[in-house]
């Protein structure tokens, strides 16, 4: 491994480092336009990246082990404590029916996407959790998936920037979209053409405008952060009851034991619960979304910091190939969806951004084009992906392994 200014047992020092490239490069996402259109989480990579291959930390340290196994169950309630089932649903209904939809496009376009190219890439199954998770829900999904089928840091970098590079063309897109009359003459009736829907109020960056300053106390630190501590332990104590009770060696139950032994679908449920059933006390907490988003820097720090740049440009063109299958399927099945039940242009959009891209930037982007009314059921259908992302991206992974 070689010696590095920055010795892997230094962990305050790592510590350190860490964290002021992931603050880095969330300043930078939210500073400046290019930035935000890079993204943060490949910025945080990079960055890191480079503080790695110019040996001023080690690729190897307990303290990268610890992000990985204790920081990033912590970000999966700490997201999902807004995830109230009965308010997505009595708010924003019909988009949630158009996102199921195309969160079907999504699974179609995943397994299509791994049988065209599972002689290409090794491993594509984890590829397949990984995007099927994020391209459901999110950032924090994609993580949980890489947990959950051991992925390879390396392989996990080639998947996030393979991810990021599609979906900031994809994004591009979706923002063009109501502008082509093609388009519009498929979705929109005849006598509705004219009518004015689109307008522009965004300060030009999404990221900056979605995550303003939000009014938070001590006692919502507090309570966010035991509460989410609360979560994980109890998440983890009914994984490991049943990854021990259910029989390995019966196999009509292993894909059973498979699904209620992984602790990050338990932490998706039993937060989920609690968020619907005690939506008020779970919805007043500030901060909580703030904090997981941090936390999720971190891990992009973490996994762009063994990347090697010549792996990573071996293996990205077919992943690029592969998450873009995806994202293709996904838009046609939103569109054939959108066309048969008269879904508007904008739902169209929100529906299939909270599913590629995620709560966060289907409202930004709700906020950019000025579709105020939808900046809400975008926020609420995308948190619903949130939840739905785990099961879809566990279920992915299994059914893909075999092949």
């Amino acid at each position: 491994m070689g010696t590095t200014f920055i010795g892997a047992d230094n962990t305050l020092a790592l510590w350190t480092i860490i964290t002021a490239i992931a603050a880095t490069s969330i300043i930078l996402e939210q500073k400046f336009k290019w930035a935000s259109k890079i993204t943060g989480c490949v910025l945080a990579m990079v960055i890191a990246a480079l503080f790695s291959n110019f040996k001023i930390i080690p690729t190897e340290a307990k303290v990268y082990d610890d992000v990985w196994t204790f920081l990033v169950p912590i970000a999966i309630p700490l997201l999902l404590f807004k995830a109230d089932i009965k308010k997505i649903w009595r708010e924003s209904g019909r988009l949630v029916v158009l996102f199921l939809f195309s969160s079907l496009g999504t699974l179609v376009g995943t397994i299509v996407g791994f049988f065209v190219l599972k002689s290409l890439i090794p491993s594509l199954y984890k590829v397949a959790a990984m995007m099927a998770g994020s391209y459901v829900g999110g950032s924090v999904n994609f993580i949980a998936m890489a947990q959950s089928f051991k992925a390879s840091g390396e392989l996990a970098s080639a998947a996030v920037v393979s991810d990021n590079l599609v979906m900031a063309v994809y994004f591009l897109l979706l923002i063009a979209l109501p502008s082509m009359s093609f388009i519009m003459k498929f979705l929109t009736p005849k006598k509705d053409r004219n009518k004015k829907t689109i307008t522009e109020n965004s300060t030009g960056n999404l990221s900056a405008d979605f995550w303003k300053a939000k009014e938070i106390s001590l006692k919502d630190i507090a309570l966010t952060i035991a509460l989410a501590l609360s979560i994980v332990w109890v998440s983890e104590v009914i994984s490991n009851y049943f990854a021990t009770a259910i029989s390995s060696s019966n196999i009509s139950l292993s894909f059973i034991r498979e699904l209620l032994g992984n602790k990050y679908l338990i932490l998706t449920t039993l937060t989920m619960l609690l968020a619907s059933f005690f939506s008020k006390f779970f919805g007043n907490l500030g901060g909580s979304q703030e904090i997981g988003a941090f936390i999720i820097q971190i891990f992009f720090v973490v996994i762009g910091i063994p990347a090697s740049v010549s792996l990573i440009v071996e293996k990205s063109p077919w992943l690029l190939v592969f998450c873009s299958i995806i994202v293709v399927i996904n838009l046609i099945f939103t569109l054939i969806f959108g066309r048969l039940f008269k879904f508007k242009i904008e739902e169209v959009v929100m529906a299939s951004n909270a599913n590629i891209g995620g709560p966060t930037t289907a409202a930004a982007m709700a906020i950019a084009k000025g579709w105020n009314h939808m900046v809400v059921p975008a926020m609420l259908v995308g948190s619903l992906g949130y939840i739905l992302g785990n099961y879809f991206g566990i279920f992915i992974g299994n059914l893909l392994m075999p092949y």
